[in-house]
């Protein structure tokens, strides 16, 4: 049992699989598969390099693998529904019949996650919090998966790109940062809840980078443990986060050691899913953090 929260939540079946809160911290690899990743690992044009990738991920100890058809960075336009499914959709389908773990569809659309639900997901990942798409928590619910609600703020009005770095976010002012969160991610759960969403298959995330300047990322990561006020599993993504880059002035795919730092701090303040590019260090990292702070 996690020390750090004497009752845990309770377990979420995810696929074929249950994970159980409190016990190790869980993995989620990244599979982009668009042109413009801010980390510079977009696969648009090759499903078979997107599985290849999964497969990849999965032997290195991923336990969700996450496939995204569209960028979130900072300024990144919008993608139409039947461009995210032309990219994602054959690399779940293949995916699914490779892999033994779950697949997550990135996603805010609910024609998009219909089909990925379909097509072999059994989980969806909304970077909105079913905030963007009224329809996609009917989606979830009649497909009876979990979601990831991902607390956002981001307005390409607070868009900014550093040389070398890339796009982050500033000016952004909270009355209370981690309060803010905190009810902005509740609201999101009732939403869940009212469409029928079972309360143990909603898992939240802070959502560093979006609609959060390099100060405030950091404070979350430093007080993300307040997330345990809401009950629910944490996932959290730091992985190459532009905060990191502008810290140690560094570009994407020089932020590994960064990662690793950041990842450790979160698992300490309570994160139960870390999601990440570079799975098989951030395993190691979080079998060593977890030999720290999950002693029994």
């Amino acid at each position: 049992m996690n020390p750090r929260l004497p009752t845990p939540p309770r377990p979420t079946p995810i696929g074929q699989h249950l994970f159980e809160w409190g016990q190790r911290t869980y993995v989620m690899g990244i599979i982009n598969v668009t042109p413009d990743s801010f980390s510079g690992d977009g696969l648009a044009d090759s499903p078979e390099a997107a599985v290849a990738q999964g497969r990849r991920l999965a032997a290195e100890g991923a336990d969700i693998l996450d496939v995204g058809g569209e960028s979130t960075r900072p300024g990144a336009a919008p993608v139409p529904a039947e461009e995210e499914l032309r990219r994602v959709l054959p690399v779940i389908e293949r995916l699914a019949q490779a892999v033994d773990v779950p697949i997550s569809i990135d996603t805010y659309k609910a024609a998009v996650a219909r089909q990925a639900l379909a097509a072999g997901a059994s989980l969806v990942n909304d970077v909105w919090a079913l905030r963007a798409d009224p329809d996609l928590a009917i989606v979830i619910a009649e497909a009876g998966v979990p979601v990831i609600l991902m607390h956002n703020r981001s307005h390409p009005k607070w868009a900014a790109s550093t040389e070398g770095i890339g796009g982050h976010y500033q000016g952004i002012e909270y009355d209370n940062l981690m309060a803010d969160i905190c009810r902005e991610l509740r609201e999101s759960v009732e939403m869940a809840r009212r469409a029928g969403i079972a309360e143990e298959k909603i898992i939240v995330d802070p959502g560093l980078g979006f609609g959060k300047t390099k100060e405030q990322n950091l404070e979350i990561m430093d007080r993300l443990g307040e997330l345990k006020s809401l009950r629910r599993p944490i996932l959290v993504g730091p992985s190459r986060k532009s905060t990191i880059g502008l810290v140690l002035n560094l570009p994407p795919e020089q932020r590994v050691e960064g990662t690793a730092a950041a990842v450790a701090v979160c698992i300490a303040r309570g994160a139960d899913i870390v999601r990440v590019h570079d799975v098989r260090q951030m395993v190691l990292v979080a079998r060593m953090t977890d030999a720290i702070v999950r002693r029994a």
